[in-house]
């Protein structure tokens, strides 16, 4: 039987290895009581517990140290350009040199700059943005790689979810599914905005 010849590779070395992962709109809390939004896309769950990578940099890293509560949004791929309004922005003040470097602006509230609109949570302080289909209300487990106030390096952060919250217009009604065919959420792939193509196919414990 003939058999198609394997792919061919080469080596490269990419400047990032965002492969391809959910855009998630972290909320969290300030120190003088506002809340900010933190845009990553590391993040993998198991079960109840939500692992979060970003950079210590960050006042969405300081503020998960201290406040030791979150609200994980997770955007639809309508909501890119809202998001990317936000990518540039961070709440930290001064803002440290590595991210002013790359062009990174301090900005208050990040909220009226995106365009999304602050719900209340019903577990934790931090708001929800009621815009993102999918929420997941959290509290930090523990924290590895950093310290309150450290500007280097990359923290990875478990979160146990307390609570979910969706659209009704993405769940399949009197169940606690969510319907695949109308969640789209958005992905960040090598640096750029994509959403979800057809559905291929499904796993065994899909319906469970």
């Amino acid at each position: 039987m003939f058999a198609p010849p394997l792919p061919d590779h080469v080596t490269i070395e990419p400047s990032i290895l965002y492969f391809g992962t959910p855009v998630v709109l972290v909320t969290t809390m300030n120190a003088d009581g506002t809340a900010n939004i933190s845009p990553i896309s590391s993040a993998w769950a198991l079960e109840r517990d939500v692992v979060l990578g970003l950079g210590a940099a960050g006042q969405g890293a300081e503020n998960l140290q201290n406040g030791r509560e979150c609200v994980l949004n997770f955007p639809s791929s309508d909501l890119w350009q809202k998001v990317e309004r936000i990518a540039h922005a961070t709440g930290r003040n001064p803002v440290p040199p590595q991210k002013r470097r790359i062009g990174f602006e301090y900005v208050a509230d990040k909220f009226s700059l995106g365009g999304f609109t602050s719900v209340p949570a019903e577990t934790v302080k931090p708001p929800r943005i009621a815009e993102c289909p999918l929420q997941f209300e959290a509290r930090v487990k523990s924290v590895h790689g950093g310290k309150p106030g450290a500007v280097e390096g990359h923290l990875v952060i478990e979160t146990e979810v307390l609570r979910i919250h969706a659209h009704r217009a993405i769940t399949i009604p009197g169940t606690n599914h969510i319907d695949t065919s109308r969640w789209s959420p958005l992905l960040y792939v090598f640096r750029h905005y994509f959403g979800t193509g057809a559905r291929l196919g499904k796993t065994f414990r899909a319906e469970r």
